[in-house]
């Protein structure tokens, strides 16, 4: 869990001592690693996500009140992301209707069948990974940080990125490259990378 995570932005907006976030993640991973050490730290207001089971600190800070937590299916929850990143208005799905999820939220029925509207996601600032970076912002990814990166990187007004290796541009494979520069405003190059 956490996989993905910009562990020295992490840090950074900890050390800033910025309060009351609400983050958007599929998960807060552990009380160590990942986004946990925020919401450990008190920082959080709200977050938006598909697990929380891993870090118990997520789940005394919802039962007391501390924090509000809006758990989402994996898949609603990224298709809400991507709709903000492409200026979509929200999208339908059957997912959740009949259950808590649909608690709230405008239902359409469209050919016999019942579909929830669901809201697109944007956040105001966006701290991703990647593994590659060249000079002008493009990037590429490794395993699952695919994931939700790329996607969030639209879908923010701001986006930094802190790459596993920062490269000269020409360097990345056309092909290769997932989330291009045009989408990324800060580069931050950590002491970790190459």
């Amino acid at each position: 869990m956490g996989i993905g995570t910009p562990s020295r932005l992490v840090e950074a907006l900890l050390e800033s001592g910025v309060r009351d976030l609400t983050l958007i993640a599929n998960d807060t991973a552990f009380v160590d690693t990942g986004i946990g050490p925020l919401i450990v730290n008190g920082r959080v207001r709200k977050v938006i996500a598909s697990h929380i089971g891993t870090n118990p600190e997520t789940g005394r800070r919802m039962i007391s009140g501390e924090m509000d937590v809006v758990l989402v299916p994996q898949g609603t929850l990224i298709e809400q992301i991507r709709c903000g990143g492409a200026g979509l208005g929200g999208f339908l799905t059957p997912t959740g209707v009949g259950t808590v999820v649909e608690e709230g939220k405008q239902t359409l029925t469209l050919d016999g069948k019942t579909w929830l509207l669901e809201r697109p996601l944007r956040a105001d600032l966006a701290l991703i990974r990647a593994h590659r970076c060249d000079t002008l912002g493009n990037l590429t990814y490794q395993l699952s940080a695919r994931n939700f990166n790329p996607l969030i990187a639209l879908a923010a007004d701001i986006t930094l990125v802190e790459p596993d290796e920062l490269v000269e541009t020409g360097e990345l494979q056309p092909d290769h490259i997932v989330t291009p520069g045009a989408v990324i405003d800060h580069i931050i190059v950590s002491q970790e990378s190459k």
